[in-house]
C-alpha cells in the first residue's frame, strides 16, 4: 500500500512538473503587462511568431497595446514597442537584463565557441582599436586593396565595353563577402604561391571557395538558431561547421600575409586567457559570420533600391564622381589606378542616407534581454509594468520605429534622401511633436550595439562606390518588382531576396 501511495504522489509530482513546464500554471500579475500564451502549451506563438514575426507583433500590439508577454517557444517574452521607452531598457543594468545570456547560448549553439568571462571584453577592445579611427583607416585601404584584386583585376584598355549578366543578389554577396574575408583573415603569401599573380589568383579561387560553402551554412543558419532542423539539415550543418573550423584553423590563418589587427589581436588574447587552439578555432568562424554574414545582402538592397530609383541613382553617382574628381582620381583606361579612401568616404552624405534607408526598410533585429531580478519598467507615458524575473524582454525596431508611419512618412517607400537634409547634415525625427532618440536601429542599441558597424558601413559604401565608379548598371527586366523580404531571417539581419534579380554590368570607359 506504501508503495502505491509512493508511486501515486510521484506520478503526481512529474505531472504537475510537467504542466509547469508547460506554461499551464503561469499568470498575471497585478503589476505585470498583458498575458498572452496562445493556445498551445510550451509553444505558445512560436509557430505563428516564426510564421510572420512582423505580423503576429503588430496582431499583439492591436490586442494589447505597447506592453505585452507572449510564450514563445517555452519563454516568457515581453514585447516593448513604444520607442520612446527604449532608452529605459537599453540603459538598465546588466545586474537586471543582460543580453549576454542569450547571445552565449547562440553562438555555443550554432558556432560551437563557449565564450570565457573575458571574451566580451576582449572583442570590444579590439573593435575600439581597428574597427573605429585609425584602425578603420588602415582596414579600409585592406577592403579597397581586396575590391581591386576581385572586383577591378580584370579590367583592362583593350577589353570590349560588352554587357555581362549577373544575379544580382549572388554578386553581390560574393564580391562584398569575399572582400571582407580577405582583408580580415590575411592573403595567400607570394613566397609559396611562387609570384604575386598566383599568390592573388589563389586568393580569388579559395575565397570563391570559401563562399559557398558559407552560403550552406547561411541559409541553415536560422532554423538552426531555433533549434528547427530536421536530422539531415543537422549533420549538414555540423559537416559546415568542422569545414570551418578547420578551413580557419590557427595554424592556416597564422600563415597569411597581412591579417588584420583585428583578429590577430583577438586570438592572441584569448590564447593568452587560456583559450585552447580549437575553441579559438571556431571562435574564428564566429566573426567571420558576425562580420560578413549581412553586409553582401544589404550591399545587394542598396544597389537594387538605386537601379529601380534612377533619380537616387543619379544623384548618389554624381556625389561618387564629384568625390572622385575632387581627389585628383579618375576612372579612365591607362590612368593610374583608382584608390577609394576611408576620408573619401566620409565625404558622401547622400550615399550614407540611401544606405541608412536601405537598412531602415530590411534590416530587422530583435534586441532581447534576459530578466535577471524582478524589474520596474516605467513607460513614456507614466505607466508602470513589473517585468518577471527570468522571463525576457524584447524590442522589435523594424515595427515600431523603422516602418511606422507616424515617425517616417510612406515608410514602405525607399527614399534616398530621408536621413539627410538639403545642407548635407543629419535629419532629425519626431512622434507627435517630440524628437526621437532611436529611428532606426539596424546595429541594436546601448551596450550591445554592434562593434563592427563602422567597418561593415564602410566596407558596403566602398563597394558601391566602385560599381557606380566604375560600371554601367541596369536591370535586365526594368519592369521587374523589387522582391519580398524573406522573414525567415527576422532576427538575424538583413534579408534575402525570395526570388532571382539579374542585372548587366559593363566597363563605364
Amino acid at each position: 500500500m506504501v508503495l502505491w501511495v509512493v508511486l501515486l504522489c510521484t506520478l503526481v509530482s512529474s505531472l504537475l512538473s510537467g504542466l509547469y513546464v508547460l506554461g499551464v500554471f503561469r499568470r498575471q500579475r497585478p503589476s505585470e503587462p498583458p498575458l498572452d500564451k496562445g493556445t498551445i502549451p510550451w509553444l505558445g506563438h512560436l509557430l505563428e511568431f516564426r510564421k510572420d514575426s512582423s505580423e503576429f507583433l503588430k496582431r499583439m500590439q492591436s490586442k494589447h497595446r505597447d506592453v505585452f508577454t507572449v510564450l514563445i517557444g517555452g519563454h516568457y517574452f515581453t514585447f516593448v514597442m513604444d520607442p520612446f521607452s527604449f532608452g529605459t531598457i537599453v540603459k538598465e543594468s546588466r545586474s537586471k537584463l543582460d543580453f549576454r545570456t542569450s547571445a552565449t547560448q547562440l553562438v555555443m549553439k550554432v558556432f560551437g565557441y563557449k565564450p570565457i568571462e573575458a571574451t566580451h571584453s576582449i572583442v570590444h577592445t579590439s573593435s575600439i582599436k581597428h574597427l573605429m579611427g585609425d584602425g578603420l583607416t588602415v582596414l579600409t585601404q585592406a577592403t579597397m586593396e581586396s575590391f581591386r584584386k576581385l572586383l577591378l583585376f580584370n579590367l583592362s584598355s583593350g577589353e570590349k565595353r560588352v554587357w555581362q549578366e549577373e544575379n544580382l543578389f549572388h554578386y553581390c554577396y560574393n564580391i562584398v563577402f569575399r572582400a571582407g574575408y580577405l582583408a580580415l583573415y590575411g592573403t595567400e603569401p607570394p613566397r609559396g604561391a611562387g609570384s604575386q599573380e598566383k599568390a592573388e589568383e589563389q586568393d580569388r579561387l579559395h575565397s570563391n571557395q570559401l563562399f559557398q560553402e558559407f552560403r550552406k551554412y547561411d541559409h541553415l543558419f536560422p532554423r538552426l538558431a531555433y533549434a528547427l532542423l530536421p536530422s539531415k539539415d543537422k549533420r549538414e550543418a555540423e559537416r559546415l561547421k568542422r569545414h570551418f573550423w578547420n578551413v580557419l584553423s590557427v595554424k592556416k590563418v597564422w600563415q597569411k600575409d597581412n591579417i588584420s589587427g583585428w583578429i590577430s589581436d583577438q586570438d592572441k588574447l584569448l590564447a593568452e586567457n587560456g583559450v585552447p587552439e580549437y575553441m579559438r578555432e571556431r571562435f574564428l568562424f564566429m566573426l567571420l559570420w558576425a562580420s560578413q554574414g549581412n553586409t553582401g545582402p544589404t550591399a545587394f538592397w542598396l544597389l537594387l533600391y538605386l537601379l529601380k530609383h534612377p533619380e537616387a541613382l543619379k544623384a548618389v553617382r554624381d556625389e561618387v564622381d564629384k568625390v572622385l574628381k575632387d581627389s585628383g582620381q579618375e576612372v579612365k583606361a591607362g590612368s593610374p589606378p583608382v584608390t577609394v579612401t576611408r576620408d573619401m568616404l566620409n565625404q558622401t552624405p547622400l550615399l550614407d542616407s540611401a544606405l541608412e534607408e536601405t537598412l531602415r526598410l530590411v534590416a530587422a533585429p530583435m534586441l532581447v534581454r534576459a530578466v535577471l531580478e524582478d524589474t520596474s519598467l516605467r513607460t513614456s507615458n507614466g505607466t508602470e509594468f513589473t517585468l518577471r524575473r527570468g522571463d525576457r524582454v524584447a524590442l522589435f525596431p523594424h515595427i515600431s520605429v523603422q516602418m511606422n508611419p507616424e515617425i517616417h512618412e510612406e515608410p514602405h517607400k525607399f527614399k534616398y534622401d530621408r536621413f539627410v537634409n538639403p545642407d548635407g547634415t543629419r535629419r532629425d525625427f519626431y512622434r507627435n511633436g517630440k524628437k526621437l532618440k532611436f529611428v532606426s536601429m539596424p546595429w541594436g542599441a546601448g551596450v550591445s550595439t554592434c562593434p563592427g558597424r563602422f567597418f561593415a558601413t564602410a566596407e558596403m559604401k566602398l563597394f558601391v562606390f566602385l560599381m557606380l565608379s566604375f560600371f554601367d548598371l541596369e536591370l535586365v527586366d526594368e519592369e521587374e518588382e523589387i522582391p519580398a523580404i524573406d522573414i525567415s531571417r527576422w532576427g538575424f539581419g538583413t534579408m534575402q531576396p525570395v526570388h532571382d534579380v539579374r542585372f548587366r554590368h559593363r566597363p563605364r570607359f
